[in-house]
């Protein structure tokens, strides 16, 4: 459509369907706004907290049979 032929229709309708139109204008801008990811490159993953935090534990040695043995003990009726 032509932004004149818009502009006309709009100014067309009473105050509160203008509002109206506005707001659906903001939902259609956050709708349709790029989404944007957090910068990754910079990350390095190594010096995180979470790294290493169960490498003492014994059980975690073979963590796929430790799984298997949980959702036994944590499944069984």
């Amino acid at each position: 459509m032509e932004q004149e032929k818009i502009i006309d229709e709009l100014t067309g309708l009473p105050p509160l369907a203008q509002r109206q139109v506005f707001d659906f204008i903001a939902f259609l801008k956050t709708r349709y706004a790029p989404v944007s990811s957090p910068n990754l490159k910079n990350i390095n993953l190594l010096q995180e907290a979470f790294v290493g935090i169960w490498k003492e534990r014994k059980e975690m040695s073979d963590s796929v049979s430790w799984v298997r043995q949980t959702r036994r003990e944590q499944w069984s009726e």
